[in-house]
């Protein structure tokens, strides 16, 4: 049988005046439902537009993640202290309305801005990160209390209303989590999916006005045609979006890429990830090596097998695949297996930079780690590792256990040669140093002297195997190259370059921290 008091309080509900009532229970967990998966959608999507301009590094992310929780915390108690103060009715639909605006001039803001922030120092990893989360965020958390404050119109069930669309609001959020990470990213550019979120916060808001406007009376009217007014100037800043600089061509789901051609080589062209030189391909030549590092590995590769001799090469990181092209080239024969995780980048290869699978070169998308874990024993002579997101060095593939599966793979003889791209104190080359140096035991080290006197942020290349290094043939080579002069360190004085540096394991790899500039 029904409670009395269920009765009591349906009927006082029914008796109430309009403006009294509270929502429709599905259209109150509606609202707070989308509100809260806008909010992570945003967080999720945030990390995307920042990341040509900052990187997409563990200071980034944390910064994306904090600013969203500020806004979530902050959006909430002004919510709640409205609530307090005038009819939540008046507000609901104005809330949507300015988040969708706000959220549409993430674009052109982020955009801008970033333009002028370029680089990774704190304070521009602050300011950028909360043009792209703050305000949406902090207006869109601003809803739950406004709901909460409608419903709560019998006291006696003030914690199943408040546990209810606490919980909607969780689950809106892991959906939009979810959604946005496995779908939304993979199968839209991250402009359609601001720009679309946009709107449907906008049509919300005006949909919402219109529902009240009917169900309280013409007093919400004048609010309704104010919210119309704020759609229009919202879709004219989402405009501005259109003429804003983008730095990408190509989103992949893990880059913003670009492929610029080189305006001194004809058939020369570099791939830009992030908005930063990632690599350079020469598509008549492939024997042609611009950056320094590239040369390095080159060299490296001459001079530790026979000249012509074909090898088993294991590529730990496509980007331009600059490398397989030119052991094919010059070791015809060589059997290339490439990891890369971006199979977005793969086909951006394929159809610009002329990348072609064969018998010489083959590729498997996935996690270099994971994909290296299913390697047979001894099965490679030489594993190249050049895996960055942005300029850092995933640390899981920085640690001592990525280095012992590395000296597994690879054959007696043969050789592993890591990138490394450090700024002064240069402090996570010298950790990862004595990284390498914990498995394997010949290491050198090749590297501008400047960078290795920490003057300057530069490419070093690890070298390392279990079998004496070529050391003068080396030193020979690295002279010859018609690159800016690279020195080699290793034995005593490599000991000294690297002084009390920690080895990095699985469970301490601050790799992150160590790459913060002095």
């Amino acid at each position: 049988m029904k409670p009395i008091s269920s009765d009591v309080a349906a009927t006082r509900t029914a008796l109430a005046p309009p403006e009294a009532r509270p929502l429709p229970g599905g259209l109150a967990a509606a609202l707070v439902f989308l509100s809260s998966g806008a909010v992570l959608m945003l967080e999720t999507v945030a990390l995307r537009l920042v990341g040509p301009y900052l990187g997409v590094t563990l200071q980034v992310t944390s910064s994306v993640i904090g600013v969203a929780l500020a806004a979530i915390a902050y959006g909430a108690w002004f919510g709640g202290w409205l609530a307090d103060r005038r009819d939540p009715r008046t507000l609901l639909a104005p809330a949507f309305v300015l988040a969708g605006i706000a959220t549409a001039l993430t674009l052109p803001a982020v955009r801008y801005a970033g333009e002028w922030l370029r680089g990774g120092a704190p304070a521009a990893i602050l300011l950028l990160t909360s043009l792209a989360v703050f305000v949406p965020a902090g207006l869109l958390a601003a809803v739950t209390p406004l709901v909460v404050k409608l419903q709560l119109g019998d006291l006696r069930r003030t914690g199943q209303v408040v546990g209810k669309l606490s919980s909607v609001g969780t689950l809106g959020g892991i959906t939009a989590t979810f959604g946005t990470g496995f779908v939304l990213v993979a199968a839209l550019s991250s402009t359609t999916i601001v720009v679309g979120l946009a709107v449907l916060l906008g049509l919300t808001g005006l949909a919402l006005a219109e529902y009240l406007r009917r169900r309280v009376g013409v007093a919400a009217a004048g609010r309704s045609r104010v919210g119309a007014a704020l759609a229009v100037l919202g879709l004219a800043g989402a405009a501005l979006s259109t003429v804003a600089p983008n730095p990408c061509d190509v989103e992949t789901a893990y880059h913003c890429a670009r492929v610029v051609p080189d305006p001194a080589r004809p058939d020369g062209r570099t791939l830009l990830l992030n908005s930063a030189q990632h690599s350079y391909v020469d598509l008549a030549d492939p024997r042609h090596l611009k950056f320094a590092y590239t040369q390095w590995i080159g060299l490296v590769a001459d001079r530790f097998t026979a000249p012509d001799r074909p090898v088993a090469a294991l590529h730990l990181g496509g980007g331009g695949f600059t490398v397989p092209r030119y052991l094919t080239a010059t070791r015809p024969g060589t059997e290339n297996l490439v990891f890369e995780l971006d199979g977005g980048l793969v086909e951006l290869d394929r159809r610009e930079l002329g990348v072609r699978p064969g018998p010489d070169l083959r590729t498997m998308v996935g996690d270099a780690r994971v994909l290296l874990g299913n390697r047979p024993d001894r099965s490679a002579d030489l594993v190249v590792g050049d895996a960055f997101g942005h300029l850092v060095v995933p640390w899981h593939l920085a640690t001592r256990e990525m280095m012992a599966e590395i000296r597994r793979v690879l054959r007696p003889g043969g050789v592993y040669v890591q990138n490394v791209i450090d700024y002064p104190p240069v402090r996570f080359v010298r950790a990862e140093l004595a990284t390498v140096a914990a498995e394997f035991a010949h290491v050198a080290v090749i590297a501008p002297p400047d960078a290795l006197a920490d003057r300057r942020g530069a490419n070093f290349l690890i070298v390392a195997s279990d079998e004496p290094l070529p050391l003068a043939s080396l030193r020979d080579g690295l002279a010859k190259l018609d690159t800016d002069p690279a020195e080699l360190l290793t034995g005593p004085e490599l000991s000294e370059f690297v002084g009390p540096a920690q080895v990095l394991t699985d469970a301490f790899a601050p790799v992150d921290q160590l790459l913060v500039k002095g």
